[in-house]
């Protein structure tokens, strides 16, 4: 352990207070508990805030908000620069209490939580080194200004990569911010307000106000003082986001669900696809809202891909996330752990094929959320299991005859996040991509892309985040005629 996390798991100021105006003010509200998922056990609390701390939050980053806008962009980049600076040096901070508050594999936490979360802040920074804050369409300049006022809510899954992927393009904008991270996650948050404290960020632009979304969340969402807001959940917070926003009429964006699927077309390399479509559904333990969760997949290969598959999951290392050899660790919360049980459950009784794992724990795991990793096959698209985000390790294998059936298999949900094409042919991987309505679409397992933008279709939101499509939606437009 390091000094800096063993003073935050011991409790004192910061677990007790709240962020705002450049110092730690204490929250007097109800203590929340941290329950460590592997264990079941409570490892501690935080203090959480109301209504009054949000209108504190709130009035420290109007305040900041004139001068911090008015920093050349340069100014704004080398603040994020510190930050990022600051997060990779705490890596092993910030990785031991992602691991503890939410389950992360120790070895996943340091090598992928972490690392991509300041991927985020280095792109920020890039971006303001040419950014077209003005540009001329004739003689009228068109000029994109910093939004104002941001409320962020970030989800318990992935909780440093989602307050940096709102919060980097926020800054780089020249907005201020007011952050509400998980109350089921809330250690990284408080480690990632320290670190921008030491960083030097001034006071007032950054904010952090832990506490529920039905209080805390619902007073950002319909704060007058706030220009936006922006909140990664489920479709239930985000619906409930919205309606608060309403009244106000401010900028709403979203990142919700997602049932992604995964087409592997006839041509597809199965020893390659199948092994690496398995490991993206159930990286973080199944609970990515992009996770490719239905394996589309030729029915005349259905053996094959079930054979690789029940292979690759049954050599997944589930155990103590403190563990170097762990892959996947325990769903992050008691909640999570009954969710993946019951549609577990729904599987088998829709019918389903069980190819591996199945209810209950992994063998020799008698405490903590474990989940066993699943894959269903014959899965119909009318099944549960096929139409609902199950946020778990549980995969569906679901099969087709023709490629325009595949895609119609593809597009057959409510969500529009993203998907996945598996196949030799370039081009008619490219053009299954095309024909998959998300708003992002991968083919044959690229790198990741900081730059990407990622955000949905349908019921999986609105908005983009990453790059600079992310930055752009924290700017106003303003043409001004008659410039030039």
């Amino acid at each position: 352990m390091t000094d800096l996390f063993d003073k935050l798991m011991a409790g004192g100021p910061i677990r007790n207070a709240a962020y705002i105006g450049g110092r730690w003010m204490p929250l007097q509200g109800a203590m929340l508990p941290i329950v460590n998922p592997a264990t079941e056990q409570v490892a501690g609390e935080i203090a959480s805030g109301n209504a009054a701390d949000v209108d504190r939050a709130v009035a420290a980053a109007r305040a900041a908000f004139p001068a911090f806008a008015a920093l050349p962009a340069s100014e704004r980049a080398a603040y994020l620069d510190r930050i990022r600076a600051l997060v990779l040096e705490r890596t092993e901070e910030f990785a031991q209490a992602i691991s503890r508050e939410m389950g992360a594999a120790i070895g996943y936490a340091r090598n992928a939580q972490v690392p991509l979360a300041a991927e985020h802040l280095r792109v920020a920074r890039d971006l303001l080194a040419d950014y077209p804050f003005q540009s001329m369409k004739g003689t009228t300049a068109i000029v994109r200004e910093p939004i104002g006022v941001c409320a962020l809510i970030t989800p318990w899954n992935w909780p440093l990569y989602q307050i940096t992927a709102k919060v980097a393009p926020a800054l780089a904008a020249g907005c201020t911010v007011v952050l509400k991270p998980s109350e089921l996650s809330p250690l990284s948050a408080l480690l990632f307000a320290q670190a921008i404290h030491d960083a030097g960020l001034p006071a007032g632009v950054f904010n952090l106000v832990n506490g529920t979304g039905s209080e805390v969340g619902e007073a950002m969402a319909s704060h007058p003082g706030v220009d936006m807001i922006s909140i990664t959940g489920s479709n239930r917070a985000g619906i409930l986001v919205a309606q608060a926003a309403a009244p106000t009429i401010k900028r709403v964006t979203q990142e919700l669900g997602g049932k992604s699927p995964n087409v592997l077309l006839p041509d597809a390399d199965l020893a390659k696809a199948v092994p690496l479509g398995v490991m993206a559904a159930f990286r973080n333990v199944g609970q990515s809202c992009s996770a490719p969760t239905r394996m589309v997949v030729p029915r005349a290969h259905l053996a094959e891909v079930e054979r690789l598959g029940a292979e690759t999951a049954q050599a997944i290392a589930v155990g103590d996330p403190r563990e170097e050899e762990t892959v996947l660790g325990p769903l992050a919360n008691r909640a999570q752990f009954e969710r993946v049980q019951e549609m577990i459950g729904v599987g088998i009784a829709e019918g389903a094929r069980l190819l591996c794992g199945g209810p209950g724990r992994p063998e020799g795991l008698e405490q903590g959320f474990f989940a066993r990793p699943t894959i269903f096959s014959e899965v119909a698209t009318s099944m549960r299991i096929a139409q609902d985000e199950i946020f778990g390790p549980v995969l569906c294998v679901i099969p087709y005859d023709t490629v325009d059936e595949a895609v119609a298999i593809a597009n057959d949900t409510l969500y529009g996040l993203g998907g996945h094409v598996q196949g030799r042919d370039v081009e008619q991987t490219r053009a299954v991509a095309r024909r998959i309505r998300t708003g992002q679409v991968h083919i044959n397992h690229p790198a990741w892309d900081p730059h990407a933008p990622f955000g949905g279709y349908k019921r999986s939101g609105n908005g983009r985040e990453y790059g600079e499509h992310g930055l752009g939606e924290f700017l106003e437009v303003k043409s001004i005629l008659g410039y030039g």
